[in-house]
């Protein structure tokens, strides 16, 4: 009997060249209620600032729409990053996508900036920029004021995130991150862990997954490890046009390394687009952790990820230039895996 892969999706919703943000947030609300439809697990979207490629700066606003326009899919941030905000706020306003959408709601947490340092530091102006030293705290403020439970003597005990003590319900909590930092202090806190291996070629990625098993502590949220992994892929009905179709994904990602600060390029234009040595073999390095193909070998590399970081617990990323390019992505993949119908 094959392995069973529980799927879900992480969204960054991505622009294209001359596509406007209106049109980009639009197709991740209508991508969340195609991968719902065809049988994904969850639906992440992503936190990005001053980007050129990706318009959700604001997972909270996205996680509404998505939430109210869907059913049964969990939604959630893959994920907030914390350090720019107070946990107060945070928890106030997951509370509140929880109380509107009960057993629905995760609550994805990072400590990286999502942007580049100027563009974090203007996200704390004119306070000073969080160093990220606090992150821990943070981390554990946050599940006190969603659960309504911070600790005696803590400086705001009596400040409650919502009305009720305790809360019906709260949103699931997950550390994000591509090192072994939040793996630790997720495995510190018993909490949920998911990896970005989507980053590309991360080959320490097994390592941390190990390391986040071996020191898991059981805590009121879990009684044992629960692991994500999310991974670049995109699937074509051959491989031929997945490497077509990768291609603005390829040119995108090398782009960081040109200073290139543009939407996805049509395949056409990727293809032919001059890029210096650098950039050629950064792109070739971060190409190695992707899996792309025609669904058989998408199907195989999937089985592949899951044994390499012992979970069957992934989520996909996929960016193409196009939109229907995307839903086609998705559709294939939730078919050869096998994935029920949430409807």
């Amino acid at each position: 009997m094959e392995k069973v892969i529980n799927l879900s999706v992480v969204d960054q919703s991505p622009i294209r060249k001359g596509g406007t943000a209106s049109e980009s947030l639009l197709e991740t609300v209508e991508l969340a209620k195609v991968c719902e439809a065809v049988g994904y697990s969850r639906y992440w979207v992503a936190e990005h600032h001053n980007s050129g490629s990706y318009t959700g700066t604001s997972p909270e606003v996205l996680i509404a729409e998505i939430a109210a326009r869907t059913s049964n899919i969990r939604v959630g941030s893959g994920g907030v990053m914390l350090s720019h905000y107070s946990s107060l706020k945070v928890a106030e306003q997951f509370s509140i996508l929880e109380s509107l959408h009960p057993g629905r709601i995760d609550l994805g947490v990072g400590r990286a900036p999502g942007s580049d340092q100027r563009t974090a530091a203007a996200l704390a102006y004119p306070r000073l920029q969080d160093d990220g030293q606090q992150f821990p705290q943070q981390i554990k403020d946050l599940l006190g004021f969603l659960s309504g439970s911070l600790e005696d003597g803590h400086p705001f005990s009596s400040v409650k995130a919502q009305p009720g003590d305790p809360p019906e319900s709260t949103p699931e909590v997950w550390l994000l991150g591509s090192s072994d930092f939040s793996a630790r202090l997720a495995a510190l806190l018993g909490l949920p862990f998911a990896f970005a291996d989507f980053f590309g070629d991360l080959g320490h990625g097994p390592a941390v997954a190990d390391l986040y098993r071996k020191e898991f502590r059981q805590s009121e949220y879990l009684t044992e490890p629960k692991l994500n992994v999310a991974v670049q892929v995109l699937c074509a009905p051959t491989e031929e046009e997945a490497e077509y179709l990768g291609s603005s994904r390829n040119l995108n990602k090398a782009g960081t390394v040109m200073g290139l600060q543009r939407g996805l390029l049509p395949p056409d234009e990727a293809i032919a687009y001059p890029i210096s040595d650098d950039a050629k073999v950064f792109m070739e390095r971060f190409r190695r952790g992707y899996v792309d193909g025609s669904p058989e070998q998408v199907r195989d590399g999937l089985l592949g990820v899951s044994e390499k970081y012992e979970t069957d617990d992934i989520s996909v990323v996929t960016n193409a230039y196009a939109h229907s390019a995307r839903v086609q992505s998705y559709e294939l993949i939730a078919s050869v895996m096998g994935l029920k119908s949430n409807l």
